[in-house]
């Protein structure tokens, strides 16, 4: 392997670890909690936390990442006889459909829905919200647990 690949192999195992850690401390019990308490106060968390996230070292990570993923899929077609290509392609894969379209797709449209959400509405689009987003986040969890671990097999060959 060249060395940008192992470069961006390091940093894309290492991302994809940070951020399954961080979407499994989301399905494993902060959702839960977050459904246990006051549905107004519920919302007003989750809102707090998608806006400050925005505005986080979550940000560089996660784009960083998903370009990095991006990048390393694409070099493993160039690359597709060499030894760790096709599960560094697959990897990838995983990765920016899984984490990053799941996302956009899902994750974000909901997170705008709940902060569009009036008190009128508010039951409904929580109940909801809670059931889909924290699915879509399990989707979230798995691919970038799976990216991870195809990466680290890369990196072992």
């Amino acid at each position: 392997m060249q060395r940008l690949d192992i470069i961006l192999l390091w940093f894309s195992a290492i991302g994809c670890g940070l951020l399954a850690g961080l979407y499994f401390a989301f399905s494993a019990f902060i959702m839960t909690a977050f459904g246990r308490i006051d549905r107004a106060h519920g919302i007003a968390a989750m809102n707090s936390i998608n806006s400050t996230i925005v505005r986080s070292l979550f940000m560089p990570l996660f784009l960083g990442t998903t370009l990095s993923c991006a990048a390393l899929a694409i070099l493993a077609m160039f690359r597709w006889g060499e030894p760790g290509a096709a599960i560094t392609l697959a990897g990838g894969l995983i990765y920016v459909v899984g984490m990053f379209g799941c996302t956009m797709v899902f994750n974000v449209p909901l997170n705008n829905e709940l902060a569009r959400a009036g008190a009128a509405d508010a039951g409904a689009v929580w109940a909801r919200y809670l059931k889909r987003w924290t699915f879509w986040n399990h989707v979230r969890t798995l691919a970038s647990t799976a990216a991870m671990a195809l990466f680290v097999a890369a990196l072992a060959i």
